[in-house]
């Protein structure tokens, strides 16, 4: 179909495109996939291993921190992937048929519904082997869809730095990517804790917007100068 006679804007198909694309690559190799949820499913069935030889479930601080921990690397696995198994052949191609905004947003949003879907997962069976000690649930949910956002679309400008770097990309994406998480995790375990004790929504506001500005900052910056990587 012709670009002009297209109900929507050229950017917003090869988005669209991207995402399908991504989408249909990530069904062929459902070995990465199965490998990922393995180590969410594993990784919970560990902690609750070492709690259960306490006698009992953690302690809501633990049970936050560790989900979030698990989370964490969850997403470092899932997006290092992203650029890094593209070949640089590929990206060539990519050069001449999309622009590269729309290659960094379809990234990001794949990442973020991948995450989203693998932080519902490890919810799941972490209230399954550890207990549920969540008193507000949307709240932490809202919680829960920030921290995915925020998580694609940090490590995902990350990781186009550390495919376009050469060399060890994984490396050079954590040595990257975990200095600039930090203060995106402790925002959230802040939240969740909130969400945990019950508190008040009024305490959690500030850090949800702080954590709202950081993804719209972040995506904002890698709208802008993702192009000029993908020339480099």
């Amino acid at each position: 179909m012709r670009p002009e006679t297209h109900p929507l804007p050229v950017l917003l198909r090869e988005i669209y495109a991207l995402l399908a694309k991504d989408f249909r690559l990530e069904w062929r190799q459902r070995a990465a996939l199965g490998g990922l949820v393995l180590y969410v499913g594993s990784t919970v069935f560990v902690c609750f291993l070492s709690f259960s030889l306490r006698g009992g479930q953690p302690p809501a601080p633990a049970w936050n921190a560790l989900f979030w921990v698990i989370l964490l690397f969850a997403a470092v696995n899932a997006v290092a992937k992203g650029f890094m198994q593209e070949s640089p052949g590929q990206r060539l191609y990519y050069y001449t048929l999309v622009r590269p905004q729309a290659i960094i947003l379809a990234k990001m949003l794949y990442n973020a519904l991948l995450l989203l879907g693998v932080g519902l997962l490890g919810l799941f069976l972490y209230t399954t082997f550890l207990g549920n000690p969540i008193q507000d649930l949307s709240l932490f949910l809202a919680n829960l869809v920030l921290g995915a956002l925020g998580f694609a679309t940090t490590l995902t400008l990350v990781s186009g730095i550390a495919a376009k770097a050469g060399g060890n990309g994984a490396t050079l994406m954590a040595v990257l990517g975990f200095p600039v998480m930090i203060p995106m995790l402790l925002l959230l375990i802040k939240v969740s804790k909130n969400a945990l004790d019950g508190l008040d929504r009024g305490l959690s506001q500030q850090s949800i917007i702080t954590l709202l500005a950081l993804n719209v900052i972040v995506a904002g910056t890698s709208y802008l100068l993702y192009p000029f990587l993908w020339r480099g």
